[in-house]
């Protein structure tokens, strides 16, 4: 740390040193990265000073910056051939290296906590360029469903969940028990959702947009709104699954007739396929556009239509997997939604 911290004032070369005597300040950049990705941060040397080039080099520092300057990481040092990364940016952070005065960062294997604002600090001979960049990370939302309990029929089954319950009911969906960043992602992508769900770090929370009297009340404004960290044993709540793009074909099974939940879960089979799951509706609605104003059974019993064009009579008012309930499964009132694995 000490060696760092001297690095931004004083420059040695053999047995002469040089204080940078002009300093360049640039702010406001942004970039920008998908969760899991790469991402170069840009800087570079604004002018070049050839009296220095040759003899002393380029020494780079690239620090991500807290709010309280205190508790900034250091992410890179340069020092001529010798570079060196730090913490969590060990082995996954370098310098672009296209020519000499170029100082850009790339990242690899972007995480959430990568996100925030960068500095960049070149010192060249007499001449220090300090660059500020700002990252934004992104989670590509490939499905976001809130899945509830199935294995017992309403008006029970509504927060009838336990932590391990929970994981069991996403795990029996295809899918994981949603991480707090997922959850805010989908809640900035319009998610709005009054049931209090399970996330995988054991807390409980739920998104609004459109904040209203029996969801928390109209004072508190839209956001993800917490429950804190309940037992995991005790306490019974819905939970929210994150379901990842899938390999295989969602489709409606044309039947001449209604079916009953098992008459529905046997014509998936008869067709080379099997009844599809809660996170194979979302998938294909979300990714796909999948569009159709049919309520047909899934897997865990329930009874559900995608909607990716809002009409009269289909969500007139939202793009939306509408949820009708946990019917009787002998009753015959509605068709299926098969779901057939790639080969």
């Amino acid at each position: 740390k000490a060696a760092l911290g001297s690095f931004r004032f004083l420059v040695f070369s053999q047995h002469h040193f040089f204080m940078p005597s002009t300093k360049s300040n640039i702010s406001g950049y942004k970039a920008f990265a998908d969760l899991g990705g790469n991402v170069t941060l840009p800087c570079r040397l604004l002018s070049k000073d050839a009296m220095f080039f040759g003899t002393i080099g380029i020494r780079v520092k690239w620090t991500k910056v807290a709010d309280d300057e205190a508790l900034s990481e250091d992410v890179l040092l340069s020092m001529g051939f010798h570079q060196k990364t730090y913490g969590s940016f060990e082995g996954r952070v370098f310098l672009q290296e296209h020519d000499s005065e170029d100082a850009s960062l790339i990242i690899t294997d972007v995480s959430m906590a990568d996100m925030g604002k960068y500095r960049c600090e070149i010192i060249n001979g007499v001449e220090e360029t300090v660059q500020d960049i700002t990252l934004e990370v992104y989670v590509n939302i490939s499905s976001f469903t809130s899945v509830l309990c199935s294995h017992t029929p309403p008006p029970v089954g509504r927060y009838n969940l336990n932590f391990p319950k929970a994981m069991q009911a996403c795990q029996g969906q295809d899918a994981s028990v949603a991480t707090f960043d997922q959850l805010f992602e989908a809640w900035k992508g319009g998610l709005d959702w009054c049931n209090a769900g399970w996330l995988n770090d054991g807390t409980v929370q739920y998104p609004i947009t459109k904040p209203r009297q029996n969801c928390g009340g109209t004072k508190n404004g839209p956001g993800v709104r917490s429950y804190g960290r309940p037992d995991k044993q005790i306490s019974r709540f819905d939970v929210f699954c994150f379901a990842s793009e899938f390999n295989g074909r969602f489709y409606w099974l044309v039947q001449p007739d209604r079916l009953t939940f098992d008459e529905a879960v046997q014509a998936c089979i008869d067709d080379g396929a099997e009844i599809a799951k809660v996170g194979h509706i979302y998938s294909a609605w979300k990714l796909e556009g999948y569009d159709r104003c049919d309520a047909g059974w899934l897997a865990d019993g329930s009874v559900r239509y995608p909607i990716a064009r809002p009409r009269k009579n289909c969500s007139p008012t939202e793009a939306a997997v509408r949820f009708v309930g946990f019917p009787d499964k002998m009753q015959k009132s509605y068709g299926v939604y098969c779901y057939k694995a790639d080969q």
